[in-house]
């Protein structure tokens, strides 16, 4: 089976901030951290290359496929915020639907600022995930 490609690194969260062109993206990165680091309890760490991540955990697909992924994280990329705090699982759903003003893939919201968003209902997502993840995955503890 292969490896994953993207895993956590020793690269500096603040250095990378730093390096995003638009300051309300960096804004909205330091708030974010203080965020996923309250309601995971995990530090900031750098996953890949673009990711910032927050605690690890576990998975294996049907197929076979596994891995290990943060259980929050986001990236700050040039055209949105990816928000990687979402299962996307039904049970979600109603909680999505009051989370503002967002684009969604299959695990991913994309929003252009925090502004855009209910950050009350961003947090009660993020604890949903975490919950769904710990009841369906292996949390890795460090």
């Amino acid at each position: 089976m292969a490896q994953n490609k993207t895993a956590y690194t020793e690269a500096s969260v603040e250095d990378f901030i730093k390096t995003v062109d638009d300051p309300q993206k960096q804004m909205d990165s330091t708030a974010l951290i203080k965020l996923m680091a309250t309601a995971t309890g995990e530090p900031a760490k750098m996953f890949g290359s673009s990711i910032i991540g927050f605690g690890q955990y576990h998975y294996k697909y049907a197929s076979g496929h596994e891995g290990n992924a943060p259980l929050l994280g986001f990236s700050p990329r040039k055209s949105a915020i990816s928000l990687y705090v979402y299962s996307g699982g039904d049970e979600q759903r109603h909680l999505v639907d009051q989370l503002g003003k967002f684009k969604i893939g299959k695990a991913c919201i994309y929003i252009k600022r925090l502004s855009d968003i209910n950050m009350e209902t961003l947090n009660l997502l993020m604890c949903e995930t975490i919950k769904f993840i710990e009841n369906t995955c292996t949390r890795i503890k460090e």
